[in-house]
């Protein structure tokens, strides 16, 4: 579950990133958060992983209250998110088991585990055949999978996905999101922040559009 309640977020410099911003997401939702640069998408993520701190309202995420959780708990909250970026960050120097096993590695994971469980993410995002190829052998769709991977290691219950397809081709956008999609089946909460207005319409899901800071358009999707 996640509830933003007339969050405002304003900037040292002044500016109103958020003004008010009402939103509430079930637990296995999908969801897609559209809106035009500078409308506040980035800034809700922000807070979402504790980038950023809430100026007034309330952000509650499942059991956590962020708007009064101390620095201590920051990590532990983590961990119930996986984060894809438009980027990848992957480890050029990590072959595919290994950036996929590092997320698991840095929370203390056994190595027992991390051996049994990166094979079985890997062949969820079909990236089986490439478990010992490096990021710079993989093309961007396929990097953005190892990414993905990455992010469901630590099966976390909430996936947040910032233009996930902003560096790859429209035809491998599709498998991508259709992944994601595949993803939300297993009862994971799936945000998808983009600007792509084509996989929106698409896909048909939920679509929350934000514009200077609120929430404008809050459409129910229908299912595929």
């Amino acid at each position: 579950m996640i509830d933003f309640k007339n969050v405002v977020k304003t900037y040292p410099n002044g500016t109103v990133a958020l003004n008010g911003i009402d939103l509430h997401i079930d637990d296995g939702e999908f969801v897609f958060i559209v809106g035009r640069s500078g409308a506040g998408k980035t800034t809700m993520m922000k807070l979402l992983l504790k980038e950023e701190k809430i100026t007034s309202g309330k952000l509650f995420v499942n059991e956590y209250d962020l708007g009064k959780m101390s620095n201590f708990r920051v990590p532990y909250y983590r961990r119930q998110l996986g984060v894809v970026f438009q980027d990848f960050r992957l480890f050029p120097n990590k072959n595919v088991f290994e950036n996929v096993a590092f997320a698991m590695r840095v929370i203390g994971t056994p190595s027992s585990i991390i051996r049994s469980r990166v094979p079985a993410i890997l062949k969820t995002v079909n990236l089986s055949d490439k478990i010992h190829n490096f990021p710079n052998e993989l093309s961007g769709g396929e990097q953005q999978r190892v990414a993905l991977a990455r992010a469901l290691a630590n099966n976390p219950k909430i996936l947040i996905a910032d233009e996930p397809t902003g560096n790859i081709d429209p035809e491998m956008s599709i498998e991508i999101m259709n992944l994601l999609l595949k993803i939300n089946r297993f009862g994971k909460t799936v945000i998808v922040v983009t600007h792509e207005k084509n996989l929106v319409d698409y896909f048909k899901q939920r679509v929350v559009t934000i514009s200077d800071g609120v929430v404008v358009e809050d459409r129910a999707g229908e299912q595929l």
